[in-house]
């Protein structure tokens, strides 16, 4: 069995519009979370419900919470009120099968490819032929054959984010944390990457919360897209997206994309009802 099969523990049922259980994923409550920075609230109130094998996504302008959000969900940080919970567990300290992939790579400088993706494993203190076995098998899936004993200097930010992407998957994980992960690409280099994890998600779906820039992006990933608003950010609106899977270019074209495109848009772009703190 492959890596790949690996990632979850049965076949994937036949999926059509929206996001179906996943059984090697895992459910994400953020059940009434406000996020504090001294005396400064930087989320208020979130209520988020993520089922198994789903990807929300997450927009909002800048400094209203997002990437705070996907932070208590990691368990980097603590709530000041409320609580995020992974599988009915509250979260205290990063949870088992919980994996971020960051804007900018977050990769060691001084290890190679192929030991940035290992690293998760050894610290697990796996056996090292498993570790060298699940190493291979991911470089090959995240299409890095031949750089991988490569420096992060001497890659492209596609490659760097490839690796930064497969280190994340190296612990098989049950929930997914993407934050801006295209954000520092060039427009072509993320598009390729878009298509890539997607047709990845689709062979194996896990949970995934997407925080982006992106209203093109956030519809394209997403079962649902939460609109964030004011400071401190509040949910404004939840959308369901209710686009046929596999989402590929010609879905991307459709005029169905376009209308729930424009649907986002405007309520990212229309003035606050929240006022800033």
């Amino acid at each position: 069995m492959s890596l790949l099969d690996r990632l979850r523990d049965s076949s994937r049922p036949s999926r059509t519009s929206t996001a179906a259980p996943a059984s090697g994923s895992a459910s994400v409550d953020i059940d009434g979370v406000t996020m504090r920075f001294g005396d400064r609230n930087a989320a208020e109130d979130i209520h988020v419900d993520v089922r198994p094998g789903e990807i929300v996504s997450i927009v909002g302008p800048s400094g209203c919470g997002k990437t705070t959000l996907l932070r208590a969900v990691a368990g980097l940080i603590s709530p000041a009120e409320g609580r995020v919970r992974v599988d009915g567990e509250t979260v205290s300290t990063t949870p088992d099968g919980v994996a971020m992939v960051f804007q900018h790579f977050g990769l060691f400088p001084w290890k190679t490819a192929e030991a940035n993706i290992a690293y998760p494993l050894r610290l697990r203190g796996l056996p090292r032929e498993e570790i060298a076995s699940r190493t291979r098998e991911l470089i090959e899936m995240v299409g890095l054959s031949g750089f991988e004993r490569s420096y992060p200097h001497q890659l492209s930010g596609g490659m760097q984010q490839r690796t930064g992407l497969a280190r994340a998957l190296a612990v098989r994980p049950r929930v997914l944390l993407m934050d801006e992960p295209f954000g520092a690409l060039d427009a072509q280099t993320a598009e390729v990457l878009r298509f890539e994890l997607l047709r990845m998600w689709e062979e194996h779906p896990i949970t995934m919360l997407f925080v982006t820039h992106s209203i093109d992006e956030a519809v394209l990933f997403g079962d649902r897209v939460v609109v964030l608003k004011g400071r401190p950010g509040r949910v404004h609106e939840v959308i369901d997206v209710a686009l046929p899977r596999p989402r590929d270019r010609a879905v991307a074209m459709s005029e169905e994309f376009v209308a729930l495109r424009e649907r986002v848009w405007s309520l990212v772009m229309s003035q606050d009802t929240h006022r800033t703190r």
